[in-house]
């Protein structure tokens, strides 16, 4: 639409100066017996050229701007490939309940490095790694409820693997204790009942 607005622009332009030209050239040419001021005579003739050159001349401008718009080849949309859909997983209930007793053995792997080093933080690491290990029965009752295609809240290989995320979590708990307690007495000989209560308490899936 630019093309069209600049050619009627100019078509007005063109037809003011003509018309305007043309009138001044016959204002000249032919003398009048009363003449008016020189001011009267341009605003007449401007007068006179916007009504009988601009509008013409812009009607006109826009008709050629219109043609040579029409006349311009076409840019063709550049072409934006579909890609398919991304497709959605269907929701996993197991894979919730694993990723809690996962996060809960990353915690607890976590807390343990910040004890002070002693025998006793070594003795809790123990207990850190046999939990990881359990965290692998986890994910096997998990598969079993996969492979028996379990969908039920209430199936008992669910209701298992519920408990167990119950049980990692209270771990979790029971391990951010003990480990306060060994901030104030990193000793073995002072931690050895917490440790022994604490490796009572591990989870015990297998």
């Amino acid at each position: 639409m630019g093309v069209v607005i600049r050619s009627a622009l100019w078509g007005a332009a063109i037809g003011t100066l003509l018309v305007g030209a043309f009138v001044t050239i016959i204002d000249v040419a032919i003398p009048s017996e009363s003449s008016p001021s020189f001011l009267v005579r341009a605003v007449a003739i401007l007068i006179f050229a916007c009504l009988f050159g601009a509008l013409p001349g812009a009607v006109i401008g826009t008709g050629v701007g219109a043609l040579r718009h029409s006349m311009r080849p076409k840019v063709p949309r550049p072409y934006l490939p579909v890609h398919p859909p991304i497709p959605q997983r269907p929701y996993d209930m197991w894979s919730e309940l694993v990723e809690r007793c996962a996060e809960s053995t990353r915690r607890v792997a976590a807390a343990v490095q910040t004890v002070p080093n002693s025998p006793a933080k070594e003795w809790l690491q123990r207990i850190s790694g046999q939990l990881a290990k359990e965290l692998d029965d986890v994910r096997g009752i998990a598969q079993l409820g996969r492979a028996l295609g379990a969908v039920d809240r209430q199936h008992p290989v669910y209701q298992r693997l519920l408990r167990a995320a119950h049980d990692f979590h209270q771990f979790e708990n029971e391990v951010g204790r003990v480990a306060l307690q060994m901030f104030d007495h990193p000793e073995l000989d002072e931690a050895r009942t917490h440790l022994e209560v604490l490796e009572r308490q591990l989870p015990q899936l297998s």
